[in-house]
């Protein structure tokens, strides 16, 4: 009975392996066949390496066409942006429930992976809430760009990005930040306003036409990778195609953020880490721990003084890092002027200070404002009730305000209102800066009351404060009548500058309307009984 059993075994091993072995055998005779087929109309053609690319001085003269995922990106994997997808814009249970198809994934093959992964992640989403694609992914994307296939791209006359992936997540990127002239991506499904995480199979071809408009369209020059021929209907019609290899990618440099076309100054979502299938683990595993450090964290700071609280909390990970000028003046009635990083900028401050602080605030939760240790007080958005009120305040004892008017992630910092220069004779400005590993603490698009406790989640966040020198109004202030509403704001872009220099940060103009409108696609404010600062 052994005998025949293992007759039986050895007998089922080869027919399942032979039987395999003649399916590759037969993908690998169509492959060829379809790529033969598939390049046997194009005229002239040429295949060549991409290093051979790099030299030619006439691309302006051509329309470049690349493949997104094998010749722009560095990385060979698309989880990242699609757990992106799955818990920006899902949540937790779906991003949980992608992890656990993964491996499913890797082995079903390309095609049918990535059709899991779409169903996994867009099914049941509104469409017309989702902008994840605007205000998430094109950071992620941009840390990703190899800079010496970014340099080919730009001598081109046209450029087409060619992808398998979902428009919606990539056209944004491609064209609001790389100025890439045509996005050709694949369509996702809609029934009654949600996606119902389909794709069409079909290209839109369409596209193609309006590419052989104008310069270049007679010679149209293809990138992409030898193995992922997928696209040949758009590049069967290429004079010529350069093959990017797993070598050419893994020499190329990642895209600097001084060399972006746009710069990257908005983007929102919780998640700071690149959601790579070991990093998301490790953040799920760190999860529970971070739920209850955070809520330590929180009680020790409302219940404790800040002599007392300050080392315990520096023992539970969190760090600070302080500087102010030797000879600087302690007075009552400050007016602190900083700018906005998280909801915890006054906070930090008090805790350097170790001294109760006033925070005046544009927008601020009710839970924020409840569990605040110190006093807030909101804004009215009305210019002289909110003068009024400030003045007030700083009768009663030292004030913070933070006058860019919402958060900025990046190493920016947001036009600043002058509302602040016109309270007292003296200015103490505050550069603060903060860094994370896990979790943003603030959000556009989300539940404003949870960006402290998703700030204090993260194992060991930071934070730097640096009091500056003193302001004072006064220098600014002209005796001509007709000068003296301009120097309000000549003090306020004084202080700007003044901090954007002590932390390495690039001034704008930008306002709080500006960050919303790329970000959530509205003004920001809740109130629309408000007062409009000048520009």
């Amino acid at each position: 009975m052994a005998k025949l059993f293992r007759a039986f075994f050895f007998k089922s091993l080869f027919f399942f392996w032979y039987r395999f072995l003649f399916r590759q055998l037969k993908n690998l005779i169509r492959f060829h066949r379809t790529i033969s087929n598939s390049f046997s109309s194009a005229t002239q053609f040429k295949y060549q390496k991409f290093s051979s690319l790099l030299h030619r001085s006439d691309l302006n003269d051509h329309t470049l066409i690349f493949d997104v995922e094998n010749a722009l990106l560095k990385s060979c994997s698309l989880f990242p942006y699609f757990m992106l997808v799955a818990f920006e814009a899902g949540g937790l249970v779906r991003a949980i429930v992608l992890v656990l198809l993964y491996p499913f994934v890797c082995v079903v093959g390309e095609e049918l992976g990535l059709k899991i992964m779409v169903m996994a992640c867009f099914f049941g989403i509104k469409a017309s809430s989702l902008r994840v694609g605007r205000s998430v992914l094109p950071k992620f994307f941009l840390e990703d760009v190899g800079a010496e296939m970014f340099e080919v791209l730009k001598k081109g006359g046209k450029k087409v990005g060619v992808s398998n992936l979902p428009q919606v997540m990539l056209e944004s990127f491609l064209r609001e930040y790389l100025d890439i002239d045509f996005v050709v991506g694949r369509e996702l499904k809609v029934f009654c306003g949600y996606y119902v995480g389909l794709m069409d199979d079909t290209k839109a071809m369409h596209a193609l036409e309006h590419v052989k408009e104008g310069k270049g369209c007679s010679d149209m020059i293809g990138i992409t990778s030898f193995n992922n021929i997928r696209d040949h209907q758009f590049f069967s019609h290429c004079k010529e195609v350069y093959v990017v290899t797993e070598g050419d990618k893994r020499s190329w440099q990642k895209l600097a953020r001084e060399r972006y076309p746009r710069e990257l100054i908005f983007h929102d979502g919780r998640l700071a880490l690149r959601p790579n299938p070991m990093e998301f683990i490790a953040m799920l595993m760190w999860l529970p721990y971070g739920i209850i450090l955070s809520v330590i964290r929180i009680s020790l700071a409302l219940a404790l003084p800040f002599n007392i609280s300050t080392p315990l909390l520096i023992m539970t990970g969190l760090r600070l890092t302080t500087s102010a000028p030797h000879h600087i003046k302690k007075n009552k009635g400050n007016l602190y002027v900083c700018n906005h990083r998280t909801l915890l900028d006054p906070l930090y401050l008090s805790f350097t200070l170790q001294q109760n602080l006033t925070a005046v605030t544009y927008s601020l939760s009710r839970m924020s404002e409840i569990l605040a240790p110190i006093k807030t007080v909101r804004l009215t958005r009305n210019r002289d009730e909110d003068a009024k009120m400030m003045k007030q305040l700083l009768g009663q004892g030292d004030l913070v305000v933070c006058p860019e008017g919402t958060t900025c992630r990046e190493p920016y910092l947001l036009r600043f209102s002058p509302l602040f220069s016109e309270m007292c004779d003296e200015i103490v400005p505050v550069a603060v800066d903060s860094h994370v590993t896990m979790f943003h603490g603030t959000t556009a698009g989300g539940l404003k009351c949870l960006d402290p406790f998703f700030f204090l989640m993260n194992p060991s966040p930071l934070y730097t404060v640096q009091l500056l020198q003193h302001v004072y109004p006064s220098q600014f202030s002209t005796s001509t009548p007709l000068h003296q509403d301009t120097s309000r704001f000549r003090v306020a872009n004084s202080v700007q500058s003044q901090i954007g220099t002590a932390l390495g940060f690039q001034c704008t103009k930008l306002t709080r309307k500006d960050k919303y409108l790329v970000l959530a696609g509205n003004d920001g404010i809740v109130n629309s009984n408000h007062c409009k600062t000048k520009s």
